[in-house]
């Protein structure tokens, strides 16, 4: 068997940083942890966030309004940091580590500590007929817990699906096919999780109680890193290759730095050369 067909030609590795064996590592058989965590991670995500208006104004006492403002302004966080996330993926630590670093926030401090505000006594918020008396530490702490969740979503939301890419050859075309068939049960087991969430676990929320509607998430989400952890020695890993970010500001500095430079009559001199100063990674 030559060379060529039995190692990836996209530059991957495998877990002890050689080149990644077709044979042993990638494809569906690394997939399938990468879609578990997937559709784990989103069954905890929106079986949380759903029904979370409700939440802020059963136990923490607040307005419709408030509590739609303030979910609106989490909600948008949640959407922003991928861009942190995103950024030090490929400028830096790689896609494997920043799922995983951000996984464990998202697990372990975010998911144990928000279903303790709903369910240990201190944490959670007094109640009886005429409703919740949250303290103003019990409100923060919730807070805390929500906008970890922001936090950790940034390093799990740009990362996990482009990860799930890289484990087929892109300069293979019968993996190329496959990577196609990939991202399509990706986007089913987003929809799996959102289903069964927004389903069965509000209803628990709303009828069995908010310890239980919390705590069934927090054990997806814990779930779902065992899923990742689980197939780390099966996955091709590609290294960093520098963020687009660093490369748009570097073209706008050095547009800046030679706004007044004549152009040259032979346009050949323009083109980029191969020198150390041009040759920079991920460009």
């Amino acid at each position: 068997m030559s060379e060529d067909y039995m190692y990836a030609r996209d530059g991957t590795v495998d877990s002890h940083d050689n080149p990644a064996n077709k044979n042993k590592t990638g494809k569906w058989k690394a997939c399938c942890f990468i879609l578990g965590n997937e559709c784990c991670e989103r069954l905890a995500y929106y079986g949380m966030s759903t029904n979370l208006v409700n939440y802020l104004q059963i136990r923490l006492n607040q307005g419709n309004v408030t509590a739609s403002n303030n979910v609106t302004n989490w909600s948008g966080t949640c959407y922003i940091t991928p861009l942190i996330g995103a950024f030090l993926a490929d400028a830096y630590f790689g896609r494997y580590w920043i799922i995983d670093i951000f996984s464990i926030v998202y697990c372990v401090v975010r998911m144990t500590l928000l279903t303790m505000t709903a369910s240990v006594e201190g944490l959670n918020p007094s109640c009886d007929e005429n409703g919740c008396d949250p303290t103003k530490s019990q409100v923060v702490v919730c807070f805390l817990a929500l906008y970890l969740i922001a936090f950790g979503t940034g390093g799990i939301k740009p990362c996990l699906s482009s990860f799930g890419g890289d484990q087929f050859d892109a300069n293979d075309e019968a993996e190329k096919k496959k990577k196609s068939s990939f991202f399509n049960w990706f986007y089913l087991s987003i929809n799996v999780g959102a289903l069964v969430a927004s389903s069965v676990l509000v209803w628990i929320q709303m009828n069995v109680g908010w310890g239980w509607g919390f705590g069934i998430p927090a054990v997806a989400m814990f779930i779902a890193v065992g899923s990742f952890f689980s197939g780390s020695r099966l996955y091709r890993f590609p290294k960093p290759g520098g963020s687009p970010i660093t490369r748009i500001f570097q073209v706008l500095v050095a547009s800046m730095r030679k706004s007044h430079v004549n152009v040259p009559h032979d346009k050949t001199l323009l083109s980029e050369t191969t020198d150390a100063e041009s040759n920079i990674k991920g460009s």
